[in-house]
């Protein structure tokens, strides 16, 4: 066969097994799903907009000696006296480096003082834990004080009281069992009052 005769049977076939081979594809190709695939958020609007209610606040400060203070909730609610927040959590970091992490189911922030409360769980980074039914930490100096009972878990044991404050040596005059966090002036003190009960555990 002549090189002629091979090119024009070439000529004929391959457009004949392109048109094959694309028939081929659109019999057996599967059905696409025409169907969106982007993802919506489950939020009532109409809920948002009637309750005026702000999702995932965050608010970030320092106190006058230093201490940073980090407040974050997954929603609040404005209101008169400052509005509430729920599932709030408060990280409090002292110059000294004493850190300590707060959780709550509610709070707020009004006139200077972050109220969590509703079932408190505090831990340090020193080896505390705490639960209180409540806990104010100050804005403008770095105190945390819980005045309807505590329950601890130190390092050395177990303690109870009726109030538990954490505050500066230099500025804490409360009298009770206290326990130093760091040594030196001005270093973090955390002291129980009020029918203080240790339970100790070496």
């Amino acid at each position: 066969m002549s090189r002629t005769r091979i090119v024009r049977w070439l000529r004929v076939l391959l457009p004949l097994v392109a048109l094959a081979m694309l028939s081929t594809m659109f019999l057996f190709s599967r059905g696409s799903d025409v169907e969106s695939r982007i993802p919506y958020a489950e939020v009532d609007a109409q809920a948002a907009a009637r309750d005026n209610r702000i999702v995932a606040p965050e608010y970030s400060g320092v106190t006058g000696d230093g201490a940073q203070l980090t407040l974050r909730a997954a929603r609040v609610t404005p209101g008169g006296s400052g509005g509430a927040a729920g599932d709030v959590a408060l990280d409090w970091l002292r110059p000294d480096g004493l850190r300590a992490d707060l959780t709550a189911p509610q709070g707020g922030l009004l006139d200077g003082l972050v109220r969590l409360e509703g079932g408190v769980r505090m831990t340090t980074s020193s080896g505390w834990q705490l639960d209180t039914p409540q806990i104010d930490a100050r804005t403008d100096t770095s105190v945390l004080q819980a005045d309807r009972g505590v329950e601890a878990q130190a390092p050395f044991g177990r303690i109870t009281a009726g109030r538990m404050r954490l505050a500066p040596a230099a500025t804490d005059a409360d009298a009770g069992a206290a326990a130093g966090d760091s040594a030196g002036d001005g270093a973090a003190v955390l002291n129980f009052s009020d029918g203080v009960r240790l339970i100790y555990q070496p």
